[in-house]
């Protein structure tokens, strides 16, 4: 009899991944998804989705609905990829005897997605990351005075509410306008890049690294990846000190002398995975070190659509036109298989809500796309 994995979110490619890596591994696919229509749900590799209520509705409804579906199904194996991870984490002793979860425990993932914990934390590691600092400390104060800085909330995803502002801007008035707590940084120069790591027990068993190839907004939709020996030195040292297991990424920048800075960590799946040969995904959580993760052998991928969306917006400006334009005719799309084409062929159906809602709040797909499960308080996000 096979074994069910539960994927908690279905809406972006990351998922799809995972479900025709464990799919080609035996198990049986469920996804429990706040949408009633996304992406890994037109894949064949999925045998049943469930819509279930978005934490932005209420954290204990959300993880009530989770328990029903891991009841219902029989699920052996618990799999949260994205921002939703920091609230089914909190499943932990919850859970039938029978079901793994694969996530950290709650206070130490919690500690790696603040933006305020984690610069500390790393920084007792002898890791570079820039000062930071919370809004209302003197520490902040400082900072703002001597340096151009960055003001972000502490539990920020895909660039929301992140600004940038200039040495010497008053923190004052900025500070009255936020509702939620947020941190002061130092803002760094240099070429910024992203990682995606499988850590066990304290060793990367694999990290990639790439940097965005065309933007919406702060979020990559094409990527490239290059290899950094000293990036992979800093994620390596922060792993095994941190004594982590499972999934883990980054946000760097690389000044001109070659030395890495971290300014955040993501303790869940990035855009990195894409680069990973999709069978190897399953076997990297259920035999981890059995057998080495292979990496594709292309170095440039794209989603398709959202590039072809900031091709067409860089039409009338000369060279960046070109340049995305090369970028959409030559990468390789993280979502396309011949063996399973509905996904890339239904996508942009599958993802009208998102699309639809981008258009209305006036922000980017990425941010729409997390708001309704992202770890922070916040106005209920209404889906469909």
């Amino acid at each position: 009899m096979s074994k069910t994995v539960l994927l908690t979110i279905g809406r972006l490619p990351k998922a799809l991944d995972f479900a025709r890596s464990f799919k080609a591994a035996g198990w049986r696919v469920l996804v429990a998804e706040p949408f009633k229509s996304h992406l890994t749900g037109a894949s064949k590799c999925v045998d049943q989705c469930i819509q279930v209520p978005p934490p932005s509705k209420g954290k204990e409804a959300y993880l009530t609905a989770l328990l029903r579906v891991i009841e219902d199904g029989a699920v052996d194996l618990v799999l949260p990829l994205s921002e939703e991870t920091m609230h089914v984490a909190h499943l932990a002793g919850r859970l039938p005897a029978r079901t793994r979860l694969y996530a950290p425990p709650v206070d130490r993932l919690l500690a790696l997605h603040d933006k305020a914990r984690f610069p500390a934390l790393a920084r007792g590691f002898g890791l570079n990351v820039p000062e930071t600092a919370l809004i209302e400390s003197p520490e902040a104060q400082a900072i703002a005075e001597g340096h151009d800085f960055v003001i972000k909330p502490i539990f920020s995803c895909s660039g929301r509410a992140v600004s940038l502002h200039a040495a010497g801007t008053s923190l004052i008035g900025i500070a009255a306008t936020l509702t939620e707590p947020a941190v002061v940084q130092v803002q760094l120069k240099g070429k910024q890049y992203s990682t995606f790591a499988f850590a066990e027990a304290g060793e990367v068993l694999v990290n990639v690294i790439y940097q965005g190839a065309v933007m919406t907004g702060s979020v990559a939709v094409a990527f490239q990846r290059v290899d950094l020996p000293a990036i992979q030195e800093w994620v390596a040292t922060f792993v095994k000190r941190e004594n982590h297991t499972g999934f883990i990424s980054f946000d760097f920048f690389v000044d001109d002398a070659g030395k890495a800075w971290a300014i955040e960590c993501n303790p869940r799946v990035t855009s990195g995975v894409h680069f990973i040969e999709t069978e190897d995904l399953a076997p990297a959580i259920l035999e981890p070190g059995v057998r080495p993760i292979r990496l594709k052998q292309t170095t440039l991928m794209q989603q398709f659509y959202p590039t072809l969306t900031e091709v067409q917006a860089a039409m009338f400006k000369g060279p960046q036109f070109w340049e995305r334009l090369k970028v959409l005719r030559t990468a390789q799309d993280v979502t396309w298989d011949a063996r399973d084409p509905m996904p890339f062929i239904t996508m942009p159906i599958t993802a009208f809500s998102i699309i639809a809602m981008s258009i209305r709040q006036q922000q980017t797909f990425g941010q729409v796309s997390t708001q309704d499960i992202s770890w922070f308080e916040g106005a209920c996000l209404e889906v469909g």
